[in-house]
């Protein structure tokens, strides 16, 4: 018998219409998990037991009515911190963040609300989203729910280590560099970056998305049945389209005949760990035995690129920083200080140059990955790391050498995902990452599906300690 915080959303809203389950039972199940899991794990943010109780409610006498306010109504989800909520602050994970209220739903969050889906909490993150880790100066350190010395990723970090601990069905995070996609891997679960555009966002910025991080491909497409409605607030938002998201089940069969690219070499950053390579090229092969043709691809990122992003975003950051007053700039994390504060010497040709690197990145993937119908790579080319570092290098000079698989579909506008492909020795989730054309976004949850259908059978989900 599946535990109620366990079940997957089309099982919820299936019992929701027999009126096997009510939504507020499952919301108390969800409440009384996190109770146990959240003092060892500290995924979330705004946690308010009885406005959720209330939404509930409410949806509980919707289906009683037989008049559900959306396709999600009832369902649990959680939304990360710099997703704005009406009449809430988003610090953004920082203490040096004015805590103002929000003066109205984000796109993401409105597209919940309208739909009936009952947020049990927000979910937290680092300091603006700049690390890869749940390191905060205004949250407590987050962890991660397979191993709690090691960290859930980030930044969407909360997001990650609740829908690996069972915190309700839906997540939602965001994604500048890979940071729905890196908690994904370190934790288990599924997530799909969209092409920019796809999930309107506010506010947007050049190769930031916002997805879905569930525990299932079924779930994120249901997800996108909803975040991908329009909102004329997003000024890089793609033309509505009536995409068939329902269709992201296509069987094993969707791999045979198709031409895929492995990428086991970044071309920048960190090297990829045995443990990790043997598993993206096992993932290969399954892959390659349900039909497609896999071929080694050499890499396409630089160094310079890296770097050149790198750069360009220590200047936006020192910037930004040195707009605080004194008072509020000590308050953000010192390691973020230190990698802003390194760009004060740059001249203006040094950072006209760094920003030549996001087209220079844009191109090259693009050139990359014509030739194959989808990419299949790393996620990241190390496991979870120890919670209290950073980054996996803990050096602010050196911050994204782990970065190199998933920048570049950012910059390139391409859809990429994140599903789990095996473990470690010491029980660590790895993530294959499979990323499509532009556009693509419900090709690449289809080929993700057939993964999930091809791959060995997957470990339980981690438990809460005893207490």
């Amino acid at each position: 018998m599946t535990a109620l915080h366990d079940l997957p959303a089309h099982a919820l809203l299936a019992a929701y219409r027999q009126r096997a389950l009510s939504p507020v039972e499952v919301t108390q199940a969800v409440l009384a998990h996190i109770d146990r899991w959240e003092p060892h794990i500290c995924a979330t943010y705004l946690l308010r037991p009885e406005a959720a109780l209330g939404q509930a409610r409410a949806s509980e006498a919707r289906w009683l009515r037989g008049e559900p306010q959306g396709l999600l109504d009832g369902v649990p989800v959680t939304i990360k911190d710099n997703i704005a909520t009406a009449g809430d602050p988003t610090p953004l994970g920082t203490a040096a963040a004015l805590l103002e209220p929000a003066v109205a739903d984000a796109p993401p969050a409105a597209r919940m609300r309208e739909t009936g889906a009952v947020l049990i909490a927000k979910t937290t993150m680092p300091d603006y989203g700049m690390l890869s880790s749940g390191l905060s100066t205004f949250h407590p350190l987050s962890r991660n729910p397979w191993d709690l010395s090691k960290g859930p990723g980030g930044s969407s970090a909360g997001g990650g280590a609740a829908a690996a601990a069972g915190y309700g069905p839906l997540h939602i995070g965001t994604d500048i560099g890979g940071s729905l996609r890196l908690p994904a891997s370190w934790c288990g679960i599924f997530s799909l970056k969209p092409s920019l555009g796809r999930i309107p966002i506010d506010p947007p910025y050049t190769g930031r998305a916002a997805g879905p991080m569930t525990r299932t491909v079924a779930d994120a497409a249901l997800m996108m049945q909803v975040l991908s409605q329009p909102d004329a607030r997003d000024s890089m938002s793609l033309p509505a389209q009536n995409i068939a998201w329902s269709e992201f089940d296509r069987g094993a069969d969707r791999l045979r005949g198709l031409r895929i690219g492995l990428l086991l070499d970044a071309g920048c950053g960190l090297p990829v760990h045995p443990e990790v390579k043997a598993a993206i090229e096992n993932a290969a092969r399954l892959i390659e035995s349900a039909g497609a043709t896999v071929v080694p691809m050499q890499p396409f990122m630089t160094q310079a690129m890296l770097d050149g992003m790198d750069h360009f975003w220590r200047m936006r950051s020192h910037i930004d920083l040195q707009a605080l007053p004194a008072e509020r700039r000590n308050n953000v994390l010192p390691y973020i200080r230190t990698w802003a504060d390194s760009a004060a010497t740059m001249s203006g040709t040094d950072v006209f140059n760094a920003s030549q690197q996001f087209h220079l990145t844009r191109v090259a993937a693009t050139q990359a990955c014509s030739a194959f119908d989808y990419v299949i790579s790393p996620v990241a080319p190390n496991v979870a790391f120890p919670a209290e570092l950073p980054s996996p290098t803990n050096d602010p000079l050196r911050p994204l050498e782990h970065i190199g698989f998933t920048v570049p579909f950012n910059m390139s506008e391409q859809p990429a995902a994140s599903v789990n492909c095996g473990y470690t020795r010491a029980g660590l989730p790895i993530g294959l990452q499979i990323a499509g054309a532009r556009f693509d976004d419900l090709g690449v949850l289809q080929v993700a599906r057939a993964f999930e259908l091809i791959r060995a059978p997957q470990r339980p989900w981690p438990k809460p300690p005893l207490a």
